[in-house]
């Protein structure tokens, strides 16, 4: 039976440090940490088929009763403790409604090479560069997640999935889709050619729509930033796509631009309502836990 947990009063208690005003330090990184708010991401973290462990968890006195089993599946229960609102609060420094915390640890990063299914498997991987916003990127990874994508790989530009906001913005859907950062300066191009896949860059000037022709059975879908968008020499490069709108307009945003594409690619792949294994074979291992 998991313990009750132990109720802590004093703000200044050294083990409330993690969550010591995690708004402005949420902006510069925790050594390692990130932390979940909320009941479902929460609940993700803690179950199976999330990548990484929590390292302790915060909760508001009448919020444990609903989480209690929750946490007794866990293999490993994280320490558990219990905080009233406005101790919560002065600790985090804004206030907390949801009265639910916990510090996630992120483990070791993972390559990009470790993620794709190896050829001829299909395969479905989501590369984002640049993107600067943390509702876009959460977004992104949902999409992701819902789609079925296999990874999701990150430039040097692109901000941090295991921020607060996108976690959250992702429903949880950053704690168990599995995602890469690449090294800087890596080539979109020369990575998709490395790992067999097919790249579609997207891009409102381009040509062709999504929908021209059949989806490849090994895709990695580009998306830049909005507003500048990728740059010309991956767009000279790639296989440049765009998403048809209506007449007069031009512009989507890009987490929206990557749920298009996603539902578009995955069903022509023939993976939308099937489990997350994979056709044809035994479900595949994206390796050890990390970020």
């Amino acid at each position: 039976m998991t313990p009750a947990p132990e109720l802590l009063t004093d703000p200044d208690d050294p083990r409330l440090e993690p969550y010591t005003r995690v708004r402005e330090r949420d902006l510069v990184g925790r050594a390692g940490r990130f932390i979940v708010e909320g009941e479902v991401t929460l609940r993700l973290l803690l179950g199976r088929r999330s990548r990484f462990r929590a390292e302790s968890i915060l909760l508001a006195p009448e919020r444990w009763p609903g989480l209690a089993a929750d946490v007794a599946a866990c293999p490993e229960p994280p320490p558990i403790y219990s905080a009233s609102k406005a101790v919560m609060s002065a600790v985090t420094g804004f206030p907390i409604h949801r009265g639910v915390l916990a510090v996630g640890l992120r483990g070791p990063g993972l390559d990009a090479a470790a993620l794709v299914p190896p050829p001829p498997a299909p395969a479905l991987v989501v590369g984002l560069a640049g993107l600067t916003n943390h509702d876009n990127v959460g977004a992104a990874f949902r999409n992701a997640a819902a789609f079925g994508a296999d990874a999701v790989l990150l430039d040097g530009a692109t901000c941090d999935p295991l921020y607060r906001k996108s976690i959250r913005v992702s429903a949880g859907a950053a704690l168990i889709q599995p995602f890469a950062r690449l090294p800087d300066g890596q080539d979109w191009l020369r990575l998709a050619e490395t790992l067999d896949l097919r790249p579609l860059a997207f891009s409102p000037g381009a040509s062709e729509t999504l929908d021209a022709r059949a989806a490849p059975p090994r895709a990695l879908l580009i998306l830049g930033t909005e507003g500048p968008g990728l740059d010309a020499a991956t767009l000279a490069r790639a296989r440049p796509i765009r998403i048809p709108m209506a007449a007069g307009f031009d512009s989507l945003n890009v987490a929206t631009a990557a749920g298009i594409a996603l539902y578009t690619i995955a069903r022509g792949q023939g993976r939308l309502g099937e489990p997350r294994a994979r056709r044809g074979g035994e479900p595949f291992d994206p390796g050890p836990a990390g970020s």
